[in-house]
């Protein structure tokens, strides 16, 4: 059976991830896993943790960081991302505690990474759904990670989406034609704030029309 997380178990986890990042900003404590961790939670995941910071509706990136495979206990691992993504996201500077107020926190939890094999590269567009799929990018020692609710946000294609995931993987971006390129895709379970501490709600990513 897949793997699913209940309303009450998302809420948990994005409740978890502010409060490690403020626990964190303020004490430089590491939060342990909660007496009252859902045994669930425990089960190991994928996962990543997104800081947005809030200007009206709009969202700007504050820190993403988290974990591409299922190596770690997913409440472990959410704690590890929320820091991470709050302080050591190369693209920005530490997070500070007056910025809690005005960011909102997410937690996409990932399915197992499945990767996506043809003979043709050209055929990969058509074995990927934007809006459904996320995708990792290997090749060599370079890998490039996009969650599937990035190729929406930006209103990307299936092709741009690829294009995109090359560059992210620091590779150019019709790497994915040539043959030694590795393609995986993933879906994730996703919950967010809708305002700073404000309610929780599951993000269901949905594609514009074209």
């Amino acid at each position: 059976m897949a793997f699913e997380l209940s309303q009450e178990e998302g809420e948990f986890l994005v409740k978890l991830s502010r409060n490690t990042v403020k626990t964190y900003l303020g004490t430089g404590k590491i939060l342990k896993p909660p007496k009252e961790t859902p045994q669930k939670l425990f089960q190991k995941c994928g996962v990543f943790v997104t800081i947005n910071t809030l200007r009206g509706t709009n969202k700007e990136l504050r820190g993403c960081i988290g974990y591409p495979y299922p190596t770690d206990p997913l409440v472990e691992a959410v704690i590890d991302s929320a820091i991470n993504a709050s302080t050591q996201d190369p693209r920005f500077e530490a997070m500070t505690e007056t910025e809690l107020g005005q960011v909102i926190f997410e937690v996409s939890v990932l399915t197992p990474p499945e990767r996506i094999v043809t003979d043709n590269p050209k055929e990969y567009i058509n074995k990927i759904k934007v809006g459904e799929d996320g995708l990792i990018i290997e090749r060599g020692y370079h890998k490039g990670l996009l969650l599937p609710q990035v190729s929406v946000e930006w209103g990307w294609t299936e092709e741009e989406f690829v294009c995109q995931c090359c560059m992210k993987a620091g590779l150019p971006p019709d790497s994915w034609l040539v043959k030694d390129t590795k393609i995986f895709k993933f879906k994730a379970i996703i919950f967010e704030e809708e305002t700073p501490v404000g309610i929780v709600n599951r993000l269901k990513i949905k594609r514009s029309a074209v």
